[in-house]
């Protein structure tokens, strides 16, 4: 599903139509996405881009590079996330790119960093995932 989405065979989750985001590439245990940050769009109100639209890029990309390692059957939930805001922003492309670091039977930490359009570090940030199986995967 995460394939098809990339090529645009399948919609986007709502959230990503919301912010903006797009899933752009997807591989075993890594994905990419990308956001267009508007300060009309996405400002707090000081002006630069909102940290929670960072954690929301960050999540998904992270979410999906974890998911790309699920079985049949299999889904997950997220325990912890930490991000670390490095750098402002206020428009511009940015890329968020995510990798398992450690992907268990159970649990498993994935990172992601997050660039500007001129490769600079704007975030950086970690989640644990809890893979679920049987009755705790049913419905999600």
């Amino acid at each position: 599903m995460l394939e098809a989405m990339v090529r645009g065979e399948v919609p986007p989750p709502p959230v990503a139509e919301t912010i903006g985001m797009r899933l752009v590439e997807i591989g075993d245990g890594e994905a990419r996405f990308e956001l267009e940050a508007e300060q009309s769009r996405h400002a707090n109100p000081m002006g630069t881009l909102h940290g929670g639209i960072l954690c929301d890029l960050v999540d998904a990309a992270m979410g999906c590079a974890y998911a790309s390692r699920l079985g049949e059957g299999e889904t997950f939930t997220t325990l912890e996330l930490k991000i670390n805001f490095l750098k402002p922003v206020w428009s511009g492309l940015l890329t968020a790119r995510a990798a398992i670091v450690r992907g268990g039977r159970t649990i498993g930490l994935v990172e992601c960093d997050v660039l500007d359009a001129a490769g600079a570090l704007v975030a950086r940030a970690s989640a644990t995932c809890m893979t679920l199986r049987g009755e705790l995967a049913r419905g999600r």
